[in-house]
């Protein structure tokens, strides 16, 4: 079985961090902190890549409901 990323149902905004860190096998809080320092410190370049992540990646339950 190959592993497939998703938005996690475990989530905060989208689920795009949870959904990083279960497919990396990361704690989400240490992907959430990760990624909230990456983007103050790229003068908040993260914020479009969430939002086009946001809409890219499928969550648990699109996939679910087909």
């Amino acid at each position: 079985m190959t592993k497939r990323l998703f938005r996690s149902n475990d989530r905060v905004l989208g689920g795009v961090c949870a959904g990083f860190a279960e497919y990396m096998d990361f704690d989400p809080v240490a992907v959430r902190l990760g990624y909230a320092a990456l983007t103050l410190f790229t003068a908040f370049a993260g914020i479009p890549f969430y939002i086009v992540a946001w809409i890219i990646i499928p969550s648990k339950d699109q996939i679910a409901r087909q």
